[in-house]
């Protein structure tokens, strides 16, 4: 699903339900968004979402760039005619948002609003997103440094440090050359991103793993 489509759905579920539903007993208490290139160390997510409370507007993720992104402002009677600037997490390395930033994107993000916006900046899902949150809502992006893109060199990643981790990607840089973690296990015709050996390493006791 498209990271546009995603958010709408969430907010606008959220805002059909939000009269109904105690914002505890749902169980939807966060909304973790991936790519199809990412590998989730869900047991570690998991302890991560537990240091941060659901009630809370919470928007955790990890920026690819070094400096806030700054655009031209768009809004149609914008109170600072300038240039405005924000974080963003990058969709490549994964974020989530705590229902309470959920709740409050509904008046926002919702019914195509995601969509408009996005179009409006000019500028893709994951950067609309940090506008809307970071600029909009004015809440700051939480930096996870453990949520890793294919914008990362994957192997710098050291082993010693494989369970700590969240998020591992890969892409290729070349036909001879790819961005992958280092680790031993199958050979990389049968397991080319690394993810089946990865999945060994912190997870061994399953059938199909090397003895």
């Amino acid at each position: 699903m498209k990271m546009g489509t995603w958010i709408e759905t969430i907010v606008e579920e959220i805002g059909d339900n939000s009269d109904k539903m105690d914002i505890e007993e749902d169980g939807l208490r966060w909304f973790c968004h991936f790519d199809d290139d990412n590998y989730v160390n869900v047991p570690r997510l998991v302890r991560l979402l537990e240091d941060y409370s659901s009630q809370e507007e919470w928007y955790l993720g990890k920026p690819s760039i070094r400096a806030p992104l700054e655009i031209l402002n768009r809004e149609t009677k914008p109170i600072n005619k300038g240039n405005v600037s924000f974080w963003f997490a990058t969709g490549g390395a994964g974020f989530c948002l705590s229902r309470a930033l959920a709740l409050k994107m509904v008046p926002i993000a919702s019914g195509g609003k995601f969509m408009s916006i996005g179009e409006k900046i000019r500028l893709p899902d994951d950067v609309t997103m940090g506008y809307i949150i970071e600029h909009l809502l004015k809440k700051p992006l939480t930096v996870i440094d453990q949520f890793h893109s294919h914008l990362e060199p994957m192997k710098f990643l050291r082993q010693d440090s494989f369970h700590d981790q969240i998020t591992f990607s890969y892409s290729t840089y070349s036909k001879d050359e790819v961005n992958v973690v280092k680790l031993d296990g199958f050979n990389m015709r049968v397991d080319p991103t690394r993810f089946l050996s990865l999945h060994c390493f912190l997870f061994p006791y399953f059938p199909f793993c090397p003895r």
